[in-house]
C-alpha cells in the first residue's frame, strides 16, 4: 500500500533491500575435526549494526563459530555470507580484504610486547593497509584515546596491565574501520578487577553502527547490551531472543538448567 502511493525509484529501493540485508549470514555451517563434529548444521542471521552475544558452556562451539566469520578457521560444510557473498572459499588477496572489514579480539590480547602500544596499533595500518606513517599514527592516538589509553601511548605492551593491553587490542581492531568485530571472552583472561574497563569500552561501541557478535560468559554484560542473546550447546544452536526475553523467559529445557547454574553459582549439577 505505501509503495503504491509513493512510488520507490530503482535506486531507493535497491538502497532500501541493502538495508534489509543481513550483515553477517550462516547457512548450515558445519565445522569438523577429523570424526568430531564442532558446529552442526548452524544457521545464523546478523543485520548491520546489530549487537549479538553468543552464550553457552565450554566446548560449546561459539569461539569456533566466530573464528569461521573471519576464516581463522576453513569451513567443513554450509557456507558463511558477508553482505549476501560467499567467503568460505576466499584466499589471498581477497581474504585479507576481507579481514580488513573484520576487526578481532582474542582472549590473550596477542599484542607484540616488543612495541609500544602505538606500535601494536599502526603495524598492520602502515604494512597491511598501506596508510603513510603520519596517519597510521593520527589515527592511533585518536583509538587510544577512544579507549581512555592515551597516556599510554609509548608504554610497551609488556608494561601494561591485562586490562589496558586488551583495550589496546580492541583500539587496533577498530584501526582499520571493521564493519563488523568479533570478540572471543574478550574478559576471559583478566583479573575481575580489570574487567570493567574492558567491558565498559564494549559498552560505548555498542549500537555505534559497528556489527558486533561478542562470545562471552559475563552474563549481566550480555543482558545489557545485546540486541539479542544466542544460546549454544553441542555444537548446536538451542535458542535465539531478546535479551530480556531469554534471562526471564528461557524456553529450551538446556537453556532453563544453564542460566540456573551460571546465575546461581552455589546450584549442583545433579539436582538439575
Amino acid at each position: 500500500m505505501f509503495s503504491a502511493l509513493f512510488p520507490l525509484s530503482a535506486a531507493t529501493a535497491a538502497d532500501f533491500a541493502q538495508l534489509r540485508q543481513p550483515r553477517v549470514e550462516l547457512r548450515n555451517v558445519v565445522k569438523q575435526y577429523d570424526a568430531h563434529t564442532v558446529l552442526n548444521g548452524v544457521s545464523l542471521s546478523v543485520e548491520p549494526g546489530e549487537v549479538v552475544t553468543i552464550l553457552g558452556p565450554s566446548g560449546s562451539g561459539k569461539s569456533t563459530l566466530i573464528r569461521l566469520i573471519n576464516q581463522l578457521e576453513s569451513l567443513s560444510g554450509g557456507e558463511i555470507y558477508i553482505d549476501d557473498k560467499p567467503i568460505g572459499q576466499l584466499r589471498g588477496a581477497a581474504l585479507r580484504q576481507l579481514r580488513s572489514r573484520i576487526g578481532f579480539v582474542f582472549q590473550q590480547f596477542n599484542l607484540y610486547a616488543h612495541l609500544t602500544a602505538l606500535q601494536n596499533i599502526t603495524l598492520a595500518l602502515e604494512y597491511v593497509h598501506g596508510w603513510n606513517k603520519t596517519d597510521a599514527e593520527r589515527r592511533a592516538r585518536e583509538l587510544l584515546q577512544q579507549v581512555g589509553l592515551e597516556e599510554k601511548v609509548d608504554a610497551y605492551a609488556a608494561q601494561l596491565s591485562g586490562g589496558q593491553q586488551q583495550r589496546v587490542a580492541i583500539a587496533r581492531a577498530l584501526a582499520s574501520s571493521p564493519q563488523i568485530i568479533l570478540f572471543d571472552e574478550p574478559t576471559s583472561a583478566l583479573d575481575p578487577e580489570m574487567i570493567g574497563e574492558v567491558l565498559q569500552v564494549m559498552k560505548n561501541l555498542a549500537h555505534s553502527g559497528i556489527t558486533m557478535i561478542v562470545v562471552t560468559h559475563e552474563m549481566h554484560f550480555a543482558r545489557e547490551i545485546a540486541d539479542r542473546v544466542v544460546f549454544i550447546d553441542g555444537g548446536e544452536i538451542l535458542e535465539v531472543s531478546p535479551p530480556e526475553e531469554f534471562f526471564t523467559r528461557p524456553q529450551h529445557p538446556r537453556t532453563q538448567r544453564f542460566l540456573k547454574k551460571v546465575l546461581d553459582p552455589l546450584h549442583q549439577e545433579s539436582s538439575l
